[in-house]
């Protein structure tokens, strides 16, 4: 019996360190990036923190589901799973909020510490991602893809971070700071239908 328990506790050890791990990076972007966007008057920047901010509590729930025992628990798992998918319709509504009022609104600012974060992110989160949701398949543990799912979503907003910062700071295209944060929003309704209704996630888990 132990031989075969062995093996998943040490997965599950790995994915708690996975969540150490990013849930430390996250605290990191949440604070550089609600700097700079509140500086900036960026909703881009301040929706990117936010959504650091999810994926810190995404990260400890994670943490959550694979201490004392629950990560073998069928309801933990669900319940994990569809708090990470409220998670996702948090962010989406806040962005959709922030964005609109920032069309009828004050112009954002060019941030180059925010691109900078961007360009940094942008091509971590998807190694993170890949790492999480090996591990979750390997678990069995939807909860545990849908969060790697969390990190993609990172990645996504980085890019798109990145073409609206970009814009706005070289081409003096304010709006598409906001727009920009209103296709983080889709994004983030998508991914998190997906994890309430118990898929992997949206984009083939690669």
């Amino acid at each position: 019996m132990a031989t075969l328990a062995d093996p998943r506790l040490r997965l599950e050890r790995r994915a708690r360190r996975l969540a150490w791990g990013g849930n430390a990076w996250h605290l990191i972007e949440f604070a550089i990036a609600i700097g700079a966007g509140i500086s900036a008057g960026s909703i881009a920047l301040v929706a990117f923190g936010i959504d650091s901010l999810i994926e810190f509590a995404a990260g400890g729930v994670i943490l959550w589901l694979f201490s004392r025992g629950r990560g073998a628990s069928e309801f933990a798992e669900r319940r994990a799973q569809q708090l990470i998918a409220l998670s996702f319709f948090v962010l989406a509504v806040y962005v959709v909020i922030e964005s609109v009022r920032a069309f009828a609104g004050a112009h954002p600012e060019a941030s180059w510490v925010g691109i900078g974060l961007a360009a940094v992110t942008a091509p971590t989160m998807p190694l993170l991602a890949h790492a999480k949701r090996r591990v979750g398949h390997q678990l069995g543990s939807r909860a545990t893809v849908s969060e790697g799912g969390q990190n993609m979503l990172c990645a996504y907003l980085s890019i798109a971070l990145l073409v609206g910062l970009g814009a706005n700071a070289l081409l003096g295209w304010w709006w598409a700071d906001p727009l920009a944060g209103l296709v983080i929003a889709a994004a983030a309704v998508q991914e998190g239908r997906a994890a309430w209704r118990g898929e992997p996630c949206s984009d083939g888990c690669c």
